[in-house]
């Protein structure tokens, strides 16, 4: 076998509170983290070129070094002490800067897909060790769970009895800087007094326990994302909530059919929408 082609799926945050501020100047941070179907196409390809080329070809989207593709197979070929040629294509369908951890997924699609591809060997722990240098959320996709997310986001637990529900997800074609947005957060006191649940056993269970702090800082900015969330309130949605730094918007609905109305609706007003399942 010298090709494979692996699925990264997109994530949404039930969940997202800020504790404090670090002395390293990262925060810590307490989220639940939620696989869904919206993935991009990753195809690894072993040539007799030595060296890594990405390719992507979405604007946004660097190809070579940049891509955090690249530099993950770099780190994993480096550690495995391997010289060879890899293409990566990546088919872009995950909006960019969105708060959908489309970066991080790619990345983890690359460490989990080149381990299998070259016969490495390496554990899932010891891809999620690799795997956080090179970004908060790489570990969770490689967990491959409904998580309970500490730390930076890589101390993880799995949550078990979560709901799998239809979401309509909404991105208002805006990009918005993770970076920028922990930089203007005024961190609140009490956050980590909070008891989170660890079990959900209903729709309306999960819907009680939506937060994120980063609201506070990426709505006045961008207020669209106001109006996105009382748009699938108005259209059935159990509960709305910003996703990561924003600014994509999720809702959860009952049933496909009613996300799927959503999701036309929001597309009808010029935006990304579309209706997906959790994983």
């Amino acid at each position: 076998m010298n090709s494979l082609t692996l699925k990264a799926p997109a994530k949404v945050n039930y969940r997202l509170d800020v504790l404090r501020r670090r002395p390293d100047g990262y925060h810590d941070l307490r989220m639940i983290m939620q696989r869904i179907d919206l993935c991009d196409e990753i195809t690894i390809t072993v040539t007799g070129s030595p060296g890594i080329r990405v390719t992507c070809g979405r604007e946004g989207v660097p190809d070579g070094p940049g891509n955090i593709a690249w530099r993950a197979a770099d780190a994993l070929l480096g550690l495995a002490g391997k010289a060879v040629g890899l293409d990566i294509a990546i088919a872009k369908n995950i909006p960019v800067a969105a708060g959908l951890g489309g970066g991080s997924s790619d990345g983890a699609a690359v460490l989990m897909g080149v381990n299998e591809l070259l016969g490495l060997g390496f554990s899932d722990e010891r891809l999620m060790e690799i795997g956080v240098k090179l970004g908060a959320d790489v570990p969770f996709f490689i967990f491959k769970k409904t998580a309970l997310a500490e730390g930076v986001g890589e101390v993880l637990t799995a949550l078990d009895g979560v709901p799998t529900v239809w979401l309509a997800v909404v991105n208002p074609n805006v990009h918005v800087s993770t970076a920028w947005v922990y930089q203007n957060l005024q961190l609140t006191s009490g956050r980590s007094e909070v008891k989170i649940p660890r079990f959900y056993g209903s729709v309306a269970e999960l819907c009680a326990v939506l937060a994120n702090d980063l609201e506070s800082v990426t709505i006045p900015r961008y207020p669209v994302i106001s109006e996105i969330k009382e748009g699938l309130l108005d259209g059935g949605a159990r509960g709305a909530l910003m996703s990561g730094s924003g600014p994509t918007v999720f809702g959860v609905f009952d049933d496909e059919l009613s996300a799927r109305r959503a999701a036309e609706a929001m597309a009808g007003r010029g935006w990304f929408a579309v209706a997906v399942r959790t994983l």
